[in-house]
């Protein structure tokens, strides 16, 4: 084993990669091996870096390492220290990963895994590799460990990265098995789904398994792989899918500016992450992930984790994560924002966003499919399903339990549901119509872009219609919601549901 120093870092260290600064830092060498031989019964081989990233530091920080030829795997191991730190004043906190011989580029082909701050170790052979990261031959070249300085105390973030070359034949790669994009399903019909949730493939602690079973205990029709910056979970549902589940994969991609779910995109796809709002690269990337057959969806748009704020606007979105786990503050925010912009697009004429919920979960006592989205589409497929959240025919709900049918009707026969538009004249009677099932002590609500109009309390079964009659001259667009009892007083009770609008036109 040996030990490798990493001193201050340096002005004419930082680079800029097209996106946001990165630091190299100096390569780590090994002994070079004969290509094609030499390497049978050839000993591991170790060595160890040791740094201090300084407040400020840029937010990728790249190790380089000299691969030889006859590397079986790769392992890399790390620690950092935690400091002292003020209260109000964030700790250290370290991210990892690895890109392989094709570079770092962004968006390039080099990567191959990623795990954050979940693991403190990973490896990388042919036939297998942690959760996380892309199994594949170690080829040959300069590999590099990705560090993400993610918070940085005032006293700096000590680090040590350990990188072990195993030798040996280089096994072969099981060529991956990818679910199927189409389920049996029931024709047109509403489907339930949640397509925002974590397994041991990125920080979560549930199987792939264990959340294929807890889905189907949930209602759910369909779901969505999202795991951290990483791909690799998408060849980890094999034997997991049925006539009666549709799986999609795609990926939840954790900016430093906000996360946004890659839903339903091609299976092998990875959209990278290294990019602030400022570098301009976001449209790009969302472009990347609709190429790639999957809608773009902001996840959690005023969470108050560190990064969690979503602050590259919505002009590309396809939907937006309105509803994200429990319901909390922010997300009564998040929905007064949307509702804001409903009104914003009748006015201008731009099209609108439709709204979704999604679990979010990663561990027990998440609840898989609270809140889940009810899809109306005509069939069971990626395709049909990505159709109806674009269209915003889709309602939320917290579980299973609970069903909505909402509709708006005009005076001469004409009507709506959930998404679309109904022409009336500006005077003319137009009646809003909820039916609800399964929301016991909860109260109804129409809400237009003058805001609550109409307020009802449900039966003590929590089964019953509300009906509210207004005017296109008077209301742009209705929606409702379902609420449970206020738990604090003055402030409206955590959603039970709500619907996607129906707009009024002329």
């Amino acid at each position: 084993m040996t030990e490798n120093g990493s001193g201050p870092i340096g002005r004419r260290n930082l680079i800029v990669t097209g996106a946001a600064t990165a630091l190299t830092l100096g390569t780590v060498s090994f002994a070079s091996a004969a290509p094609g031989g030499g390497s049978a019964g050839r000993p591991d081989e170790t060595k160890v870096v040791r740094g201090t990233l300084p407040p400020g530091s840029p937010d990728f920080v790249y190790l380089p390492v000299e691969v030889p030829h006859g590397v079986r795997e790769l392992a890399v191991s790390y620690t950092y220290e935690k400091a002292t730190v003020p209260t109000g004043t964030q700790n250290n906190a370290l991210d990892i990963g690895i890109f392989d011989e094709r570079g770092t580029g962004l968006g390039g082909a080099g990567f191959r895994g990623w795990s954050g701050g979940a693991r403190t170790e990973f490896f990388i052979r042919a036939d297998d590799a942690t959760p996380g990261y892309l199994r594949g031959p170690v080829r040959a070249g300069t590999w590099h460990v990705a560090l993400g300085p993610y918070t940085v105390a005032p006293q700096g973030l000590p680090y040590t990265v350990t990188v072990t070359l195993k030798y040996g034949e280089p096994g072969t790669t099981p060529a991956p098995v990818y679910p199927p994009t189409r389920a049996k399903g029931r024709g047109r019909a509403w489907y339930r789904g949640d397509c925002h949730m974590h397994s041991v493939y990125s920080d979560g602690g549930r199987t792939p398994a264990q959340i294929a079973a807890l889905a189907r205990a949930a209602g759910l029709d369909f779901i969505n792989t999202s795991e951290h910056n990483t791909n690799s979970a998408h060849r980890a549902w094999q034997g997991l899918w049925g006539d009666d589940l549709l799986i999609m994969t795609g990926e939840e991609i954790t900016t430093r500016n906000g996360h946004v779910v890659a839903l339903g995109t091609n299976p092998g796809t990875f959209v990278d992450w290294r990019y602030r709002a400022r570098d301009n690269r976001f449209g790009h990337f969302a472009r990347a992930i609709r190429a790639a057959g999957g809608i773009v969806v902001p996840a959690h748009p005023h969470a108050t984790c560190v990064g969690c704020g979503w602050k590259f606007g919505f002009g590309e979105a396809d939907a937006v994560e309105v509803w994200n786990g429990p319901y909390t503050p922010d997300d009564e925010v998040t929905l007064q924002e949307w509702d804001n912009s409903l009104t914003a697009s009748a006015r201008s004429g731009r099209a609108w966003t439709p709204a979704m919920g999604n679990s979010d979960a990663h561990r027990d006592p998440d609840r898989i499919g609270g809140p889940q989205t009810v899809v109306l589409a005509d069939d069971l497929s990626r395709e049909a399903i990505q159709a109806g959240l674009k269209a915003g025919h889709s309602y939320v709900a917290e579980s299973a339990a609970v069903s909505l049918s909402f509709t708006v009707s005009g005076g001469h026969g004409q009507h709506a549901g959930i998404g679309e538009r109904l022409r009336a004249d500006a005077a003319e009677p137009v009646t809003a119509r909820l039916e609800v099932t399964g929301a016991p002590g909860c109260s109804v609500a129409f809400v237009t872009d003058q805001g609550t109009l109409y307020t009802t309390q449900l039966p003590a079964s929590g089964t019953g219609t509300a009906t509210w009659q207004t005017t296109r001259q008077y209301a742009t667009y209705i929606r409702a919601e379902v609420r449970h009892a206020p738990v604090v007083a003055g402030l409206p009770g955590p959603l039970t549901a709500f619907t996607n609008p129906v707009f009024l036109d002329a």
